[in-house]
């Protein structure tokens, strides 16, 4: 073949200057056609939209022909030309034609309709399906739009630790890093591991947040956020758990709860503008096959004021639905944590729009949030949108030291190793708050997948890391 410098997909398609020799390589996606001449749907993973390739069967060997097939990699010259049929704009005349890689007949990802399921088992090949790509390029559009938004206001990206000795939440559900020979643990008289002569010489996990060790940065930097991996070791089947996901978790000091909402409420419908002005194709796609409401939603919390609910209210609400002869699962109650059932009545039925709810009580928060001047409750935000619950977790944090410690005493809660948190409120203390935004949990909203095992390219859950 002549060499010809290649054009992705998403360029040649945009291309007018017909006649030009192009060169395109990608993967098959259907070929038909007749005796005479093959049409050939190819894709790169450049844009959604396939280049179709019209080949004149005569004029190329049969059995190279053959190996034209669903999934076989292939690179074409051809003659740029305008389009006969509809749906596209131009197409290729083929003149030259390679193989680089057959495919055969038991490639999984045929075009028959394959369930998200059997996609999940075979995740190594399910990036190539048109519902993947677009999830994926979504999902990549939403990474630059957070970082575009924190580095646009100021804010600095903050690398916090992967694997550590503290536990943020109090949760207890880490995993453990250790390089310790499981089949012969050292231990001490009452039975307990001896992490001497491990790699830390202490006993360390991998982290279920970088939220402690970003209020650090924020209170030197004045404002970071965080971006990466976090892990649960939660026994969670559940369309909403992974076991690995990614956390954007920014930290500002010396704002409130006020500012605190306004800057959740900005900075999500900034990444959902993004989506709708950087992923229409992908998501008019997405919108046909998948959630036929999903751009109309999309749209509709772009424009919308997010409602600003107190949980005392949120509480009220529900019981007066329930009363009114709403049925829920779980039960509801002033102190009860709402499941996401409740969330998303509050959201879909009751306002039609996104919720921020405020002062929550203190006994189903975490121990580092502000208290109210009730002492019930704490100045902690959850931002609830359609579909998923909640999105945002995020609280103003507790500045004065006297008050973290007697509520860390209070609740038991082991801090031999958080001395040096606890010196940010010795040291120059201030007052600074923050927020969590699940990535993946983002990305479903955006992309109206139903499962967050299919918005994250190989998904970590309980008896599975596949791949």
């Amino acid at each position: 073949m002549e060499a010809i410098k290649r054009t992705k997909i998403i360029d040649a398609l945009k291309r007018t200057d017909f006649g030009a020799m192009v060169n395109v390589k990608g993967w098959v996606r259907t070929r038909r056609g007749s005796k005479a001449v093959g049409f050939v749907a190819l894709n790169d993973g450049s844009t959604i939209k396939n280049i179709q390739i019209v080949i004149e069967l005569d004029k190329f060997p049969e059995e190279q022909v053959k190996q034209i097939t669903t999934g076989a990699c292939i690179s074409v010259n051809g003659e740029l030309v305008e389009s006969q049929g509809s749906g596209q704009a131009v197409e290729l005349q083929c003149r030259e034609l390679e193989v680089l890689g057959t495919c055969p007949a038991d490639y999984p990802m045929q075009k028959k309709g394959q369930s998200f399921e059997f996609m999940r088992e075979h995740a190594n090949m399910r990036l190539r399906t048109n519902t993947f790509g677009a999830v994926m390029r979504i999902r990549h559009n939403m990474a630059m739009a957070i970082h575009s938004y924190f580095h646009n206001h100021g804010y600095y990206y903050f690398h916090t630790p992967l694997i550590t000795a503290s536990d943020c939440e109090g949760a207890g559900n880490m995993f453990q890093v250790t390089t310790k020979n499981l089949y012969d643990l050292k231990k001490d008289k009452d039975g307990k591991i001896i992490y001497d002569d491990d790699f830390f010489g202490q006993q360390t996990s991998l982290t279920v947040s970088g939220q402690l060790e970003g209020e650090l940065g924020a209170t030197a930097l004045g404002a970071i956020y965080t971006f990466g991996p976090t892990f649960r070791a939660e026994n969670s089947n559940t369309p909403r758990h992974l076991a690995e996901f990614w956390m954007i978790e920014p930290e500002i000091s010396f704002i409130d709860l006020t500012e605190l909402m306004d800057i959740e409420e900005d900075f999500i419908k900034y990444c959902v503008k993004w989506a709708l002005d950087n992923c229409m194709d992908d998501l008019e796609f997405l919108n046909q096959f998948v959630d036929k409401g999903l751009i109309e939603r999309l749209k509709s919390v772009a424009d919308t004021e997010f409602v600003r609910l107190p949980y005392t209210e949120g509480i009220k609400i529900l019981e007066e639905a329930i009363a009114n002869g709403k049925k829920f699962e779980f039960p509801v109650s002033w102190g009860c944590d709402l499941a996401s059932e409740h969330e998303r009545y509050l959201v879909e039925e009751h306002f039609k729009k996104p919720v921020i709810m405020i002062d929550y009580p203190k006994e189903i928060k975490a121990f580092y949030m502000k208290i109210n001047e009730d002492d019930k409750t704490v100045q902690g935000t959850d931002v609830l949108f359609p579909q998923i619950g909640e999105i945002i977790g995020g609280s103003v944090r507790e500045e004065s030291y006297d008050k973290l410690m007697s509520e860390i005493e209070r609740r038991n809660i082991p801090m031999k190793d958080m001395w040096w948190y606890l010196e940010t409120r010795k040291f120059g203390s201030c007052p600074h708050g923050g927020f969590g935004l699940g990535f993946e949990r983002l990305i479903l909203f955006v992309t109206g997948m139903q499962n967050i095992r299919d918005v994250i390219p190989f998904p970590r859950t309980p008896k599975n890391a596949a791949f």
